[in-house]
């Protein structure tokens, strides 16, 4: 029997010496919404407990594996500002190690050659089917005491297969799931290296997580099957076990599998939209993990109360409001100039340079300062922004709609008066006050049509702000044109 033991994580456990930890991605696409979590909590572990985590990419896959799916992972940990103390190591480039390590299971027994053809293990199967049987490895070429193999057949390259516990259980704590025992009758010889000598990924993982002292391994429930054929392939190598943590899935909020239209697209691709990196980690801390009642937090707070513990054993369902709303909570408290610098390049794909000599008349900062707090992204606010660039040609269909009769003597005054204040939000707000009740209007007679005028747009936040954020003169050109064009 194998036995792994780990702390509880029900209530907070002390500081754990030497804890390594490794987020071990394959790159056979980007990195995506679960791995990025499963990267989070282990980085978040090691960081709490004072330990070291290790980036490895598994590319033993040569035909799905490429570089720009590397290029993409390593993108994204940056991203989300989540760094390695050691690697990131390559699987391919660890060859040699791994026939080494074969090598010795053969001269040691714990591993032997199997010659079966790709026929016999169709027709094993196919046996074991007809009797009701679990399809699995008869054991035909593994060595017993008093047992004859037949002689090696030609012409046939061996696989190697790991020669595993035939009684017992395989047993483990795991950190998030509690105890778990697998009986070793129900795994067969797993095949640890190809025919062409190439070794399997259960193989490769074991050996990394040896050789590099993994201490905790904190990983997606789907491997959890993996566990004990891991778990007994390093007893027979010997050395001491990782603990085992298995976090799981999450799901779309219709509760199936999440898949690309749930949010299953590269971490990237949250860039792209106009998230913060730092919600982003908000929220995937809070998807399968919680401290209390406490919503938004921050990466170092994170870190301080994330021992292993309180990570929910059922499936987590991903909330885009959810997300949407920390996101407007991080960009409410960022820095107006760091807003700035985010979002001027997605004006420029919005066919805007906010730097250019024309546009430079309205301080970028300040409308992100201005626009934050009702945006759920950046795209928002490039959206919203782009109306203080880019002078507005309403069509005239539109113009009637809002531009009443008696509202222009109002905007004619309202632009005659521009000149005779300072140019600031309160002077502007009075000045408006004053047009508006010189000319009996109500409100929104006055407003809708001057944010039409000025901005292309009849909804915008307070009236007074957005105009004092435009130079004088920009402001009142813009009413006198689209007066002219409306008339």
């Amino acid at each position: 029997m194998t036995d792994t033991t780990s702390a509880s994580g029900a209530t907070a456990a002390p500081r754990l010496p030497g804890v390594r930890t490794r987020f071990a991605p394959s790159p056979t696409g980007f990195l995506h919404i679960g791995g990025a979590r499963t990267a989070l909590y282990s980085w978040a572990f090691a960081r709490h407990h004072g330990g070291t985590f290790i980036l490895r990419i598994e590319d033993t896959d040569v035909e799905r594996s490429t570089p720009e799916a590397v290029q993409a992972i390593l993108d994204g940990m940056a991203w989300l500002d989540l760094a390695h103390d050691e690697g990131p190591y390559y699987q391919m480039q660890r060859m040699d190690r791994y026939r080494e390590v074969i090598a010795q299971m053969l001269a040691q027994g714990t591993a032997y050659r199997c010659y079966c053809s790709r026929e016999e293990l169709d027709a094993m199967r196919a046996e074991q089917e007809a009797r009701g049987l679990k399809p699995r490895y008869d054991g035909r070429w593994r060595p017993e005491p008093g047992k004859t193999l037949p002689a090696p057949p030609p012409g046939v390259e061996p696989v190697v297969r790991f020669r595993n516990p035939l009684d017992g259980h395989v047993v483990w704590d795991d950190l998030i799931k509690g105890p778990i025992s697998i009986a070793n009758a129900e795994l067969d010889d797993l095949i640890i290296a190809r025919s062409d000598g190439t070794p399997t990924y259960n193989f490769c993982v074991v050996v990394d997580d040896r050789d590099m002292r993994i201490t905790h391994v904190i990983r997606g429930d789907d491997h959890v099957n993996n566990t004990p054929r891991q778990i007994n392939i390093l007893a027979a190598l010997g050395g001491p076990l990782p603990r085992y943590g298995h976090v799981p899935m999450i799901h779309g909020p219709d509760g199936q599998k999440l898949s690309k239209r749930h949010g299953a697209v590269s971490v990237m691709q949250y860039d792209e939209d106009g998230y913060l990196p730092e919600a982003v980690i908000n929220y995937l801390a809070r998807l399968g993990w919680s401290h209390g009642d406490e919503e938004v937090f921050s990466r170092a707070q994170f870190v301080e109360w994330f021992d292993g513990g309180h990570v929910s054993r059922s499936p987590a369902r991903f909330d885009f409001e959810k997300l949407g709303w920390l996101n407007n909570q991080y960009l409410k408290a960022a820095d107006d100039a760091r807003l700035a610098a985010l979002v001027a390049p997605r004006l420029v794909a919005r066919g805007v340079a906010a730097d250019a000599p024309g546009h430079a008349y309205v301080d970028l900062p300040a409308v992100c300062g201005l626009l934050k707090d009702r945006a759920v992204t950046l795209n928002e606010i490039a959206d919203l922004a782009v109306m203080f660039y880019v002078e507005p040609h309403p069509h005239a269909d539109g113009l009637s709609e809002h531009l009443k009769p008696e509202a222009r003597p109002a905007l004619r005054a309202f632009a005659d008066g521009c000149a005779s204040i300072d140019w600031t939000r309160e002077q502007i707000a009075a000045l408006i006050k004053s047009t508006v009740a010189a000319h009996k209007l109500k409100m929104p007679q006055f407003g809708m049509p001057m944010r039409v005028l000025v901005f292309g747009r009849t909804q915008t936040p307070a009236l007074e702000a957005v105009l004092a954020l435009m130079p004088r003169a920009v402001v009142v050109h813009r009413i006198a044109a689209g007066l002219a064009h409306a008339m």
